[in-house]
């Protein structure tokens, strides 16, 4: 019989995700958007359709608007690797875990792709 008190039962409404996460190691670089800073390295975690979660050495405001490069590989894409860069606001941050690494998660509000090297001098030859 169950009981109706199960606390190992996620609550349902406390997952605020819309669409579904996928479990990518991708590398990435970020930078505060609109700023001329330094660019950081970093991997994602996992990523959707709206958001990406990733670990930085530093600790990132909640709320501000960060700018993310990644490039999906062929293997994703099925055809050749994708870069793509968007803007996002940072909507949580966790705890630094012992190695200093703080967690941040970031909602996607706007993207663009970006040419490869290779697309660009392909269309200079056409030209």
């Amino acid at each position: 019989m169950l009981s109706e008190n199960n606390s190992s039962m996620p609550d349902p409404s406390q997952d605020r995700r819309a669409m579904r996460r996928f479990d990518m190691r991708l590398p990435a670089t970020v930078k505060g958007a609109g700023i001329d800073l330094d660019e950081f390295a970093t991997e994602t975690q996992n990523v959707s359709a709206r958001g990406v979660f990733f670990y930085l050495d530093r600790t990132v405001a909640e709320g501000s608007r960060i700018e993310v490069t990644l490039t999906f590989p062929p293997h994703i894409t099925l055809t050749e690797s994708v870069r793509v860069r968007f803007t996002a606001r940072v909507v949580r941050v966790e705890k630094p875990l012992p190695a200093s690494r703080v967690g941040v998660a970031a909602f996607i509000e706007e993207y663009e792709f970006l040419r490869s090297n290779a697309n660009v001098d392909y269309v200079n030859d056409l030209q």
